[in-house]
């Protein structure tokens, strides 16, 4: 059974991947004069969109915490209302957020507002598609031992993984190297992008070693 759902969880992973490369190859072929760093801004709408509906629908397909109980349509719809109103609070406070940590306040605003909601989607929305908008979940998931599957475990890392490549890619942006991919929020938005993949692959290994490691110890 652990087998099964580490091979699911890889699965779905293998596909988040794919989706953000394909964002950095379908697009040249439909829209002139196409790159990452050179419309950087019309890559970041892209690349949400993308990896916001592909997180989506995959785990609409795997369902990694299924209710056992039937819900109304109504609750479904006050459900579904409630994740938009979590995103979009979100990305109000990633970029309240980034703006203390030193991006500019009303200077490149709209730059600042869709890495803020580039790195929604690599975290909150995540934590939507597992958990749902129940906070006391989140908070359960994100303490210590709180993780209860490898759902969860998956959602930690990758999760962190993505805020320390964002963090982690402002640091070329105050150095006199004079480089297109130092203007913000490009090395933010790449190093976000960066970590997020890194963690989808390395959470299936990282949760196969642990599970083996407590298997051999059981013994």
């Amino acid at each position: 059974m652990r087998h099964t759902e580490i091979k699911r969880l890889l699965s779905v992973n293998v596909v988040c991947i794919a989706s953000i490369i394909l964002t950095t190859l379908v697009p040249s072929l439909f829209l002139e004069n196409f790159s990452v760093l050179g419309t950087h801004l019309i890559w970041l709408c892209i690349c949400s969109a993308s990896v916001g509906t592909g997180n989506v629908i995959l785990y609409l397909i795997f369902k990694p915490n299924p209710s056992m109980r039937r819900n109304s349509i109504a609750h479904k719809v006050a459900k579904f209302i409630r994740c938009c109103v979590y995103f979009f609070v979100s990305c109000i406070l990633f970029h309240g957020i980034i703006v203390l940590y030193g991006a500019p306040l009303i200077e490149s605003i709209l730059e600042t507002f869709l890495f803020a909601v580039l790195l929604s989607t690599f975290t909150t929305l995540h934590c939507l598609c597992v958990l749902g908008p129940n906070f006391q979940a989140w908070l359960r998931v994100f303490s210590k031992n709180g993780a209860m599957s490898i759902w969860d475990n998956n959602l930690q890392i990758t999760t962190m993984c993505s805020v320390v490549g964002a963090w982690l890619g402002a640091f070329p942006i105050p150095l006199d190297w004079d480089r297109p991919w130092q203007v913000w929020p490009i090395s933010c938005s790449l190093g976000a992008t960066f970590g997020y993949v890194a963690g989808l692959l390395i959470a299936p290994l990282w949760i196969y070693w642990n599970r083996k490691q407590l298997t051999y110890k059981s013994r």
